[in-house]
């Protein structure tokens, strides 16, 4: 079952850059000081949600194809699991997101720091989203 092999690999990318952001890039972020860790989240941030949104609506697609050519209920739980990032971030973390983007990244602001540490708990709910999808996607895979 070739799309959902997709689905599972395409859920898995986005599950992949999800843990990097949150193990290694957060950690990272988070050892520069206040005006270097605005500048590092804001562009970082941009290209991350473009990215990462663009995957997850790729995985869903394939997901509910897979689903509709097998019935398996797998893959329906996983394209419903890698699209819930989207009203997540929407609805919870949109608010921090447009403080942050909203600040200059040019002047030091201690609010910052806070802001993006609370970020950082947010997106991993993101991350266990995405892992879960990408969990269901195999069982959906080694049911087909």
């Amino acid at each position: 079952m070739l799309i959902g092999l997709l689905a599972l690999t395409v859920a898995a990318a986005f599950s992949g850059a999800a843990i990097y952001v949150s193990v290694a890039e957060q950690p990272a972020r988070l050892a520069l000081d206040d005006r270097a860790l605005l500048q590092e989240w804001q562009p970082s941030y941009k290209r991350g949600a473009a990215m990462q949104a663009s995957i997850a609506i790729v995985a869903c697609v394939l997901g509910l194809a897979a689903w509709w050519q097998t019935s398996g209920f797998a893959f329906l739980v996983g394209a419903v699991l890698i699209i819930l990032p989207w009203p997540w971030t929407l609805i919870t973390m949109m608010p921090t997101n447009r403080v942050l983007e909203a600040m200059d990244a040019g002047a030091g602001n201690p609010q910052a720091r806070s802001l993006i540490v609370k970020w950082g708990n947010l997106h991993l709910v993101r991350t266990a989203l995405g892992v879960l999808a990408t969990l269901a996607f195999l069982w959906g895979s080694h049911l087909a």
